[in-house]
């Protein structure tokens, strides 16, 4: 059978056509397949997210596929804090997986006595090194005795007897103020500043008494992980970071099968806690800080609340 001339040349030419929408419409799929999995396999940054009330605030995020996205659970919290007086830092770091998030994390504020964790380590590391002993007797000197704030060797005066292990115990258990001034003074403030900038804390003060909660993070992390002393002198210091004298923010309403391992610290304007919240196979560094507070108990109420969302958000399944 013999084709006409035309109608050859006509078919050929639709086939031609037909091929050439078929590879593009292909080649656009297999762009839009590879962007998207491209998305998926970035970490995703987001800052700042809006803040509709006018206050100040930035949101940061940093989350995978593998991890949650915390948006959801930042919108809470800034719900929370915009309905109270003062200004918040609040920061979250997973320390399996380093998800972290938070707002105003950065911001450089008075630390109170969330600044003797820095003493801790301090004097823990020099005595893995063999610089300090623990069991050395310190005997309290009049110029030694705070009287102020927290602590109970206010109360009992100059004269008394005590080991360097146990003023450590004093002075995290029941931010004795008596105790941590004798640890720094035994210490010296040039030593602790640089045990802080070793570890690659920039906004940490010792004598300015300031820090940041992006800070404090990395110096329980570093603690947690056993960077800084043993495995067996690590679970020396986080024992001593809980069931202490100040159980009503971070850990108040949480299980009470959970272990917190954190420190407080409270001065005029300023509540703050801060520490780690070990689940089973899933520990997180959560700090809240603040400033120009009128309320103490309001404040530690707004803490406990923040602590509980976070909780319930890093316990949940993926």
């Amino acid at each position: 059978m013999l084709i006409e001339k035309g109608a050859y040349h006509q078919r050929t030419k639709e086939i031609n056509l037909f091929s050439f929408v078929t590879i593009l419409v292909l080649t656009v799929i297999i762009a839009i397949v590879v962007k998207i999995i491209f998305a998926q396999t970035q970490p995703q940054t987001i800052s700042p997210l809006p803040d509709p009330t006018g206050k100040s605030g930035t949101f940061s995020l940093f989350f995978t596929k593998e991890t949650k996205d915390p948006t959801l659970l930042l919108t809470q919290i800034k719900k929370i804090i915009d309905q109270q007086p003062g200004n918040y830092s609040v920061y979250v770091l997973d320390l399996i997986n380093n998800q972290a998030f938070g707002i105003n994390e950065s911001v450089i504020l008075t630390a109170a006595s969330v600044n003797k964790i820095p003493i801790l380590a301090t004097l823990y590391k020099d005595a893995a090194a063999g610089t300090i002993d623990l069991n050395e007797i310190i005997t309290l000197q009049p110029n030694d005795i705070q009287y102020y704030g927290t602590g109970i060797l206010q109360g009992e005066g100059p004269g008394g007897e005590y080991s360097l292990k146990s003023l450590a115990q004093l002075m995290i258990k029941k931010s004795d103020n008596t105790a941590a001034f004798v640890l720094m003074q035994k210490l010296g403030a040039t030593k602790v500043q640089g045990t802080v900038n070793n570890l690659g804390l920039t906004q940490t003060n010792i004598e300015e008494n300031l820090t940041s909660n992006k800070d404090m993070a990395l110096l329980f992390q570093k603690i947690y992980s056993g960077q800084i002393v043993t495995k067996t002198n690590t679970r020396a210091l986080l024992e001593m970071m809980s069931n202490s004298d100040f159980e009503n923010r971070l850990p108040a309403l949480l299980p009470k099968n959970v272990k917190v391992y954190h420190k407080i610290g409270t001065e005029v304007g300023f509540v703050h806690d801060v520490g780690i919240v070990e689940t089973i196979g899933h520990p997180y560094y959560i700090g809240v800080m603040t400033s120009d507070i009128s309320g103490e108990e309001q404040a530690e109420t707004t803490i406990g609340q923040i602590s509980l969302l976070v909780y319930q958000f890093m316990n949940q399944a993926n």
